[in-house]
This record gives structure tokens, C-alpha cells and sequence, in this order.
């Protein structure tokens, strides 16, 4: 069943890497039967991801808070210098090239190489003897050239992935000082270009590492925000919190989530996840492993949240019997349609679905419940009853779902709740069930794609450039794996909080 997937699967496609939890395993393994999902981010998806990352070094630069720094210093004949550095800013930022290793059990080594800027700031000095005193400011100019290397772990902390990126270090291959004018003696001009290029060295450097961990802590909530968000509706949300470390080979990055949907104060649980590391392959760029425990949980709140509820009336209703049926049109339902002037059919889901996914497809069971109305009669006509049992398939292409489902069981009650009309007979239950099954069904699948579509519009995966989808239905679980282009609107809003959490620091 390639690209084919139940529904809410869709909901879970840009599953993020982070997200809360109240625990975390040390060992991945003893993690595995608590994981309802599991996303796999491969060598070539990393390459996608850290083509983006000079945007975020640039934001590391550029939002950095450099401090004053006082000192003295000294000298023969002179006496004691004092000086300052202050207002110091960056300018003509540029970045040539960003290079990343996964290394096994370990972390992520980067290289960022030709980093150039120029950095603005202010010198305040004073020297004086008993022949002379000065007190002077002067503004200057430093034009560096920088390799940043840094090496981030990823580890499980306050519950969620956290990035440390304390193993950070700074290379200055060029670093020249221009002071404003030509006017101070050479001796002293000779102090302030050692000076300063000693003191941007350090300054730079802690401010610049301590505003890469910054960053990384923004892009951490930020992620996993916009996850939470994107896996939330109304009263239904699904805790995305990781169960163990994430665990890095040469290959991949691969994390492990709960998927446990919470609705109406009650949280589902999973303790017997059938999830191994096996079951997935590293010849595309995005993998997500996502267990049936996950899906029926979130059906069951659907259902309670009264989701499952489709009315159809006036011509939009008679439109669809027009579908030519084997089965004749009883007389009752031909009146009810043409007749009565604003029919309504009103169905909704009269038990809990259940998912089951095996190597042959995903098939989905329940019960339905149905009211036809003829007029405006606050008793219903046709009362029905339906046992199903679906075959569900679906695809995304072109920015939309579509779903199909072939019904392999169907059983049918019928009533009559008003007085004085005849049971129905054999032949008027096998035109219901024959109307059911191809007028109805499609119709409702059709409903929930459009809604679906819209629910995730909304999300913004309309956004993402996904390529060539391929879904794989396994016993109890299900795989997605795909390749994709990084979405670069995540980019611009990350970017945005950035500077917006920098502008409410103190």
C-alpha cells in the first residue's frame, strides 16, 4: 500500500524532534515499549538542515551583547593608563561555509569557516604623569576573519531534547585595528592594537558562545511550540515528550516520543510498543514510526469530542441519490427526497472506532447511527443502524489528502419510528446497504479529507516541500518515509522570535 496511510497519521508528518516529557530513560532500550512514535533524521536530511544554518549563526552574531571592559595597565615614564571598551556592535557580517560529522554516540561536530565582520566600539583612555595628564575617547574599528567550531550534544533535560553547546571555540585569522584619525603617538597606538585585539578576542568569544547556547535553547521551545501547536485542536493535544536520549550514528538522528493523546483531563498510555530500531532503513531523508496506540486514543477523543458528526440536507442530499444503484429506490425514501422539500440526513458515530494496521492495510471498525428527516418533522422517518468494517486508504499530492476505503463487512438496521408505517422488507434494506456503502461512505471520506486538508493548512504544512511520500503498513505500526526541502517560513518565524526574545531581555 505505498503513500497510503489512515488520516491521522497526516497529523503527525512533521513530528518534531522535541518536545516535554516527565522522564527519560538514559538507554534508549529500555524506552522502546513506552514509544508510541519515533522520528529518524538522516545524513542527507541533516545536509537540507544545515544549509540553514549560517541564518542561525548570522542571528547568533548579530543579537549578541557584547559588555564594557575596564582595565589598566602600567608603564615607564607614563605612569598608569586606564581604559575602556565600550558600544561595541557588528557590522558587514558575512559567512562563507557551515560543514557538519555525526559522530556515533557522541554528537555533532560543525565547522562554520569565513566568518567576516567588523566591529564598531569606543575606547575610553587616561595616562598622565607629573609632566602631563590626558583623558581622551576615541571610536575604532576592529575587521576580523573567524572560524567558529562548535560540538553540541543532545541530551534529555527538564523534559526535552536540549542542545549543549558549551564545547564552542573561536579562530581569528585576521584582526585589525583602525582607530578614528591618526593622531595619538605610536607608542600609544601600538598599546590600544594589542590591547583591544586581546580583549575582542575574549569578548567575542564568550559572547558569541553564550549567545549560540541562547539561540539553540530559542530554537529548542521554538520547535517544540510549533509542534504542540501543530498537533493540537480544540480540547485534543498529543504529548510529543520524549521517553530516552536521542541516539546519533554516522547515518542518522533518531528520537523517541511518547504520542500520547490528552483530551478532556485523561492522558492515554502505552507501556507495550512493539517499536525497534530495525524496523526502519536510512535511504531517505525523514522517517516516522508511528504505532496504533497512538492513532485509537486520538479516535477515541475525536469521538467523545463529538468530531464524527456529518448533516446533509436540501439538494446537496438529493444530488448524491442520483448515483445509479443496482438496488431500487424505496418509495418511501423517493418521497422523502423529492417530496418533502428539505430532507436531512444526519449521521454520526454511535461507538468508538478502532484502527488496526497490518502488512495488508490499515482497516478501521465502528458502529454508525443515522436519522433521515422528511419536512421539517421533529421525528426522524428512517432511523439506521450500521456495523462497518473498512479498508482505509489515503494520499497527499498537490497540498491535498484524499482518502479511499473499500468496506469489507456491513450490516444494516432500519426503523420506522412514526406510527403507522410498514417495516422495511429485504429489498428496501439492500438498497440502504448498497447506498451506504456507495453513496455513503465515499461521501463521508470525502467530508473528513476536505476537513482534514483544512486542519492542516491551518498548521501550515501546505508549506513544507514534501517529495515522494511512501507509506508502509506494518503489524501495529506504520512507517512514513520521505524526502523534503527545508520549509524556509519556520526559518523566518524562528528568526522573528529571536529578535523578539532578545528585545523583552532585561
Amino acid at each position: 500500500m505505498p503513500r497510503d496511510v489512515f488520516p491521522p497519521l497526516i497529523l503527525l508528518l512533521f513530528l518534531s524532534t522535541f518536545g516535554t516529557s516527565q522522564e527519560c530513560f538514559k538507554d534508549p532500550k529500555s524506552a522502546y515499549r513506552f514509544t508510541g512514535a519515533v522520528c529518524r533524521l538522516t545524513y542527507p536530511a541533516a545536509v537540507v538542515l544545515n544549509e540553514k544554518t549560517t541564518k542561525v549563526i548570522e542571528a547568533a552574531f548579530q543579537h549578541a551583547r557584547y559588555p564594557s571592559v575596564k582595565g589598566e595597565k602600567s608603564l615607564i615614564f607614563i605612569g598608569k593608563v586606564t581604559y575602556g571598551l565600550a558600544n561595541l556592535e557588528i557590522h558587514n557580517l558575512t559567512i562563507g561555509r557551515s560543514t557538519f560529522e555525526l559522530h556515533p554516540g557522541e554528537g555533532i561536530a560543525m565547522e562554520i569557516s569565513n566568518v567576516s565582520a567588523v566591529f564598531k566600539g569606543t575606547i575610553q583612555y587616561g595616562y598622565g604623569s607629573w609632566l602631563v595628564n590626558v583623558a581622551q575617547s576615541i571610536d575604532f574599528e576592529v575587521e576580523s576573519q573567524i572560524d567558529l567550531g562548535i560540538n553540541p550534544k543532545l541530551y534529555c533535560g527538564k523534559g526535552k531534547v536540549a542542545a549543549d553547546t558549551s564545547d564552542c571555540y573561536l579562530s581569528f585569522h585576521k584582526l585589525r585595528l583602525h582607530l578614528q584619525g591618526d593622531k595619538e603617538p605610536n607608542w600609544l597606538k601600538k598599546l590600544f592594537t594589542d590591547f583591544i585585539t586581546f580583549t575582542v578576542k575574549l569578548v567575542v568569544k564568550g559572547q558569541i558562545c553564550k549567545e549560540i547556547n541562547k539561540v539553540a535553547n530559542i530554537l529548542a521551545e521554538f520547535i517544540q511550540d510549533t509542534a504542540e501547536q501543530f498537533l493540537s485542536d480544540g480540547d485534543i493535544s498529543v504529548d510529543i515528550g520524549v521517553t530516552a536520549n536521542p541516539v546519533i550514528t554516522a547515518n542518522y538522528i533518531e528520537s523517541y516520543h511518547k504520542g500520547l493523546t490528552n483530551y478532556n483531563k485523561t492522558t492515554a498510555v502505552i507501556s507495550d510498543s512493539v517499536f525497534h530500531p530495525s524496523q526502519l532503513t536510512e535511504h531517505r531523508m525523514l522517517y516516522f514510526w508511528v504505532s496504533d496506540q497512538v492513532f485509537n486514543p486520538m479516535m477515541t477523543a475525536a469521538h467523545h469530542d463529538g468530531r464524527f458528526k456529518l448533516n446533509i440536507s436540501g439538494a446537496e442530499l438529493t444530488e448524491l441519490f442520483t448515483t445509479k444503484l443496482h438496488s431500487a429506490m424505496p418509495e418511501l425514501i423517493r418521497k422523502c427526497l423529492l417530496e418533502s422539500g428539505s430532507p436531512e440526513l444526519r449521521v454520526w458515530s454511535s461507538s468508538i472506532p478502532f484502527l488496526n494496521t497490518s502488512t495488508l492495510g490499515t482497516t478501521v471498525r465502528g458502529d454508525v447511527s443515522g436519522e433521515l428527516y422528511c419536512g421539517s418533522q421533529d421525528t426522524p422517518t428512517l432511523f439506521l443502524q450500521m456495523f462497518f468494517s473498512l479498508d482505509v486508504t489515503a494520499s497527499y499530492a498537490d497540498k491535498k489528502l484524499s482518502l479511499q476505503g473499500k468496506p469489507s463487512e456491513i450490516h444494516v438496521q432500519a426503523d420506522l419510528p412514526l406510527e403507522n408505517l410498514p417495516l422495511l422488507d429485504s429489498a428496501q434494506l439492500e438498497f440502504i446497504k448498497e447506498a451506504v456503502e456507495k453513496i455513503g461512505m465515499p461521501k463521508v471520506l470525502s467530508v473528513l479529507a476536505t476537513e482534514l486538508t483544512r486542519l492542516l493548512d491551518k498548521q501550515g504544512t501546505n508549506l513544507f516541500d514534501i517529495s515522494n511520500p511512501e507509506v508502509l503498513p506494518r503489524d501495529g505500526f506504520v512507517i512514513i518515509q520521505m524526502d523534503f526541502g527545508f520549509p524556509h517560513h519556520l526559518l523566518v518565524q524562528f528568526l522573528k522570535r529571536t529578535l523578539e526574545q532578545h528585545e523583552s531581555d532585561p
